[in-house]
């Protein structure tokens, strides 16, 4: 057991020191990229219903957190082999494989505004445009599924219901990031 627990504790130690090297960038127009090619930070979403974050890159390491919700967007902000460092809508970041992930774009409706009182809503529009007519109001934490997004404006569904929502009061796209 105690060797285990070192050649976890040196892994952890030795990937730490190797990670630290490299930037974690925090906005879309980052030119960082992962092992992978792929940029970083970037945002995918939960494939399975099931996802355990782990606090880091190995079934080894314990998990921190089960998600239960598949569709769920994350942010890569690191690549470690088949191993991807997430964080979720909440802040909250640790480790799950990459087969558990996918390109599917998703958002959640303004998270930052959960538990600021009633009455405060996303507004789902008919067009990419803030006079354009509401369709649905959407609570803070509720799920999208993106279509695309032209910098200001995203495509979006929820509940059967499509229309279009301003990109700045979602979290599942960067400001000013296009994308079909």
């Amino acid at each position: 057991m105690f060797h285990n627990l070192c050649r976890a504790s040196l892994a952890f130690s030795v990937l730490a020191l190797s990670l630290a090297a490299g930037p974690i960038a925090g906005h879309a127009q980052s030119t960082t990229k992962g092992s992978t090619g792929l940029p970083l930070p970037r945002f995918v979403s939960l494939k399975a219903e099931r996802v355990n974050l782990r606090i880091g890159p190995s079934t080894d390491y314990a998990v921190s957190w089960r998600y239960l919700k598949s569709g769920l967007p994350v942010e890569i902000i690191r690549e470690y082999e088949n191993w991807r460092q997430i964080r979720d809508a909440d802040g909250t970041e640790g480790w799950v494989s990459q087969s558990l992930l996918t390109g599917e774009r998703t958002a959640v409706a303004a998270p930052w505004m959960r538990g600021n009182g009633e009455n405060i809503y996303v507004m789902m529009r008919r067009d990419s445009n803030s006079s354009a007519a509401v369709i649905a109001k959407l609570e803070p934490g509720v799920v999208l599924k993106l279509g695309e997004c032209n910098g200001n404006w995203c495509s979006a569904e929820t509940g059967g219901v499509s229309g279009w929502v301003s990109q700045n009061e979602i979290w599942g796209a960067y400001p000013g990031e296009a994308f079909k």
